[in-house]
């Protein structure tokens, strides 16, 4: 047998471009799906390092017959779907869009694999989103807790996560689902909470601006790093059995924890430069996110290697390098 073909889409994000990298180490034969747009730009620069050792193809989960090309063409053993509207403000403004690729699009895709590559290992991003504000008793979220999804990006992530594990046990097919609490890295997309309150920070410890408006600091997340978390997204598909897993840090923190341990890093104190402003809140807000992997970590040896406090220090280092050469 030759070297195992992993096939990615949403390869050019966060977690796409990590995990590329690791299966890259790995030995895989990396296959990346990105989207054809109307300019000849393409948003490449997470994997701009690796781009000539990955096959990338053009396609669209929203698009069908381009899912059913790409599998045939580079058959693959594994397929990662990371490829979402993942972002929960967008999916307000934008909820059609976002069911028809996070929620449709994973359809098209199960339908593709079912005849194209039955024999591939699928694993789906599913999210802590789809929990809302369910929680249980003792505070933690768990497989075993209701979902309750609280805006459109969530619905639409619930509705995938039950066609895989329908898809899973009608046709035998191994699809997994990891459901992963929030990760964060340098790579973060910009406009996700965490990203804006260090990348502001470290501007206005330079003195280039001078306030950070958020819309609330009370809600709380479970934030590891995505490079721990795609490590996980591959264990789960070398198990034998295909399943269903919450991949956590199991400590939650509060977007003033976040303010407060950034902004002391930076010499500074959150107080003196956080506002509140009403513009960023949303009509439903999940409140507090906080998992349990225990199954995660007892069946699949999975241990996080970052803090909160390592992972958001490599973030203010990243913006600071960024920032402080301008």
């Amino acid at each position: 047998m030759g070297k195992k073909r992993a096939l990615i889409t949403g390869i050019t994000g966060q977690d796409g471009s990590y995990l590329a990298e690791f299966l890259l180490e790995k030995d895989y034969e990396v296959w990346g799906i990105i989207r054809r747009h109307s300019t000849d730009s393409h948003n490449l620069t997470k994997i701009d390092e690796i781009k000539d050792k990955v096959n990338l193809i053009y396609g669209d989960l929203t698009d069908l017959s381009s899912l059913q090309n790409i599998l045939l063409r580079c058959q693959p053993h594994e397929i990662y779907n990371l490829a979402a509207q993942s972002h929960v403000k967008v999916s307000y403004e934008n909820p059609i869009l976002t069911a028809n690729i996070t929620a449709v699009g994973v359809l098209n895709l199960l339908e593709a694999v079912r005849h194209y590559a039955p024999n591939a290992r699928i694993y789906q991003a599913s999210t802590s989103e789809m929990f809302g504000n369910s929680i249980d008793n003792d505070g933690f979220q768990r497989e075993t807790t209701p979902f309750k999804p609280a805006n459109p990006y969530a619905v639409s992530k619930l509705f995938a996560h039950n066609m895989c594990v329908n898809y899973r046990n009608a046709y035998q097919l191994f699809i997994s689902n990891g459901i992963l609490f929030n990760h964060e890295s340098p790579r973060r997309g910009e406009n996700f909470v965490t990203s804006k309150v260090v990348r502001e920070a470290v501007k206005i410890s330079l003195g280039l601006t001078d306030k950070l408006s958020l819309g609330t600091l009370s809600s709380s997340r479970d934030w590891g790093h995505a490079k721990d978390y795609v490590k996980a997204m591959w264990m789960i598909l070398q198990h034998d059995e295909p399943d269903d897993f919450i991949c956590a840090t199991g400590i939650n923190h509060t977007i003033k924890d976040l303010c407060d341990h950034t902004f002391k890093r930076l010499g500074l104190d959150y107080r003196d430069y956080v506002v509140i402003d009403e513009n960023f809140s949303r009509p439903e807000e999940t409140k507090h996110l906080k998992g349990d992997s225990t199954k995660l970590r007892t069946v699949i040896n999975w241990e996080p290697s970052y803090s909160f406090e390592t992972m958001i220090d490599e973030m203010i280092e990243y913006y600071k390098e960024m920032y402080g050469k301008n």
